[in-house]
């Protein structure tokens, strides 16, 4: 099965419906914006708002990205777990710097997983980016078409 265009529309749709209601749709522009920053900076976002809503939409859309589209075109962008490790109730200095070491592997093999994929599969990487601009624009199409009219402007 080969890469569509169209599915690009259907699966925005479906990211935009699944969160409709939970006030995170404003996040589709920036992440239009921060595609313009690469595949790195586009990945990191998820972990930046990992305890929030926002966050899960942002990782809902790489894992569209990734799974549903680039996989099928036989593109092989890295999309490794990463299960950041929130701090105990307590927990000794040395603990502290074993989980935060635990949490920062995970981040720097992923990130070096992708950056691995742009100097190796440079065309891969410019098709992934111009998909992922193509899904944002989507995503912004959607929004505008389906955020609910007493939402608040953020």
């Amino acid at each position: 099965m080969s890469w569509q265009a169209y599915s690009l529309d259907r699966i925005a749709q479906e990211l935009v419906i699944k969160y409709r209601h939970q006030d995170v749709l404003n996040e589709s522009h920036k992440m239009r914006m921060t595609v313009a920053y690469g595949l790195e900076r586009f990945w990191g976002e998820h972990l930046r708002l990992r305890n929030e809503v926002e966050g899960q939409y942002w990782k809902d859309v790489w894992d569209a990205l990734v799974n549903n589209i680039l996989q099928p075109g036989k593109i092989p962008l890295p999309n490794d777990p990463v299960n950041i490790e929130d701090p105990p109730r307590q927990e000794t200095q040395d603990q502290k710097k074993a989980r935060e070491a635990r949490n920062t592997k995970q981040i720097e093999n992923m990130a070096n997983k992708l950056w691995k994929f742009a100097d190796e599969h440079p065309d891969d990487q410019r098709v992934a980016l111009a998909v992922l601009t193509q899904l944002c624009d989507c995503l912004v199409w959607w929004t505008q078409r389906y955020k609910p009219k007493n939402h608040n402007s953020q």
